[in-house]
């Protein structure tokens, strides 16, 4: 492919179908697309959700690892506000031991769920670490530098990888890409959650230009989005259909984006605060193969993205593996057989 394109699912669950079969589901896209050459394959993580199967995607990393051969397979992110930065980075190292050179620990600032799942996970946790310093704390674990000082002076993350995992920043505004820079690692921009080409432009020029190289690594800038190829414009179009984001205002100047306009009214109720829901039409690039590769090629040139993230909410799970059979006929050139 010209271009490095990865692959995020989030293990949907639709009307009539179980969470298994969005488990299985996911699974066998995993596979394709790991014959098709894409980079590499990415979950995410959900609570308390009907629509969703992936609440915990270090056990689904590792189980997509054993069902693959080369592919690298990563979280699409890993919300580590709820956790300890010194276990998820021993999850991710015995990952990594499993699977040398296929681990990739992307970390979202998302709650990734309603209140009551927060609050669940975040039970008799007072004056946490802010999400930068967890990063930080997570990222040194990772590359085995130990804390010098303190009670957990020498503490080490065992097993130590040989290769440890890629960490990356996931976020959708100014302040994720700052926390990127200013740690020095890659990022990404999820489009697919917020559309705005100002916030995401916005996004990447503070990255690059406070990105700190004194951590020995180079700017790496990924863009996440929605895609849905067809054989037809037209077929695309269809199964495009009317998608939605909901997101809730909070008195308290708080924000959240759902998919569904049940998940964003029981959010706010949840929140035990006042609450406004604003509705936009979701952001879903769509087309034929040609169409397809003339605005990814135009989008990743707007951004001087590195990578694309792609992610396609079609329901018929083999409609969905046709999407991106047709996105690598469009960069490779050459018709696939399914």
């Amino acid at each position: 492919m010209s271009i490095k394109i990865g692959v995020l699912d989030q293990s949907p669950i639709h009307e009539g179908e179980t969470a298994a079969q969005a488990l299985r589901n996911t699974i066998k896209l995993a596979q394709r697309v790991e014959e098709l050459g894409f980079t590499r394959f990415w979950v995410s993580e959900h609570h308390d959700s009907e629509q969703v199967a992936g609440s915990s995607p270090e056990v689904l990393i590792s189980h997509l690892l054993a069902r693959t051969e080369r592919i690298r397979v990563g979280s699409g992110g890993v919300m580590l506000q709820h956790y300890s930065p010194y276990k998820v980075a021993e999850n991710f190292n015995v990952l990594a031991s499993l699977a040398p050179g296929r681990v990739d620990l992307g970390i979202g600032r998302a709650p990734g769920g309603l209140p009551k799942s927060t609050q669940a996970l975040q039970r008799n946790v007072h004056d946490a670490p802010s999400l930068e310093e967890k990063i930080d704390e997570v990222s040194r674990y990772i590359h085995n530098i130990p804390p010098e000082e303190g009670p957990l002076a020498g503490l080490q993350a065992n097993p130590i990888p040989e290769t440890p995992a890629e960490i990356y920043v996931l976020g959708t505004s100014t302040d994720s890409a700052g926390i990127a820079a200013r740690l020095g690692l890659p990022y990404v921009f999820s489009q697919f959650i917020n559309s705005s080409e100002q916030v995401a432009l916005d996004s990447f020029r503070t990255y690059r230009e406070s990105f700190d190289y004194s951590y020995g690594r180079e700017p790496k800038a990924l863009f996440a989005l929605s895609v849905i190829v067809a054989d037809t414009s037209e077929e695309a179009a269809e199964l495009a259909g009317e998608q939605k984001l909901y997101k809730i205002h909070l008195a308290s100047g708080k924000t959240a984006t759902v998919g569904a306009l049940e998940s964003a009214e029981e959010f706010g109720k949840q929140s035990g605060e006042e609450y406004t829901i604003e509705v936009t039409q979701a952001q879903i690039n769509k087309g034929n193969k040609d169409e397809i590769y003339a605005v990814l090629t135009e989008i990743q040139a707007k951004y001087q993205a590195d990578e694309l993230i792609v992610t396609t909410g079609i329901r018929d799970i083999d409609k969905r593996v046709r999407s991106f059979e047709l996105l690598h006929e469009a960069f490779a050139g050459l018709p696939v057989q399914s």
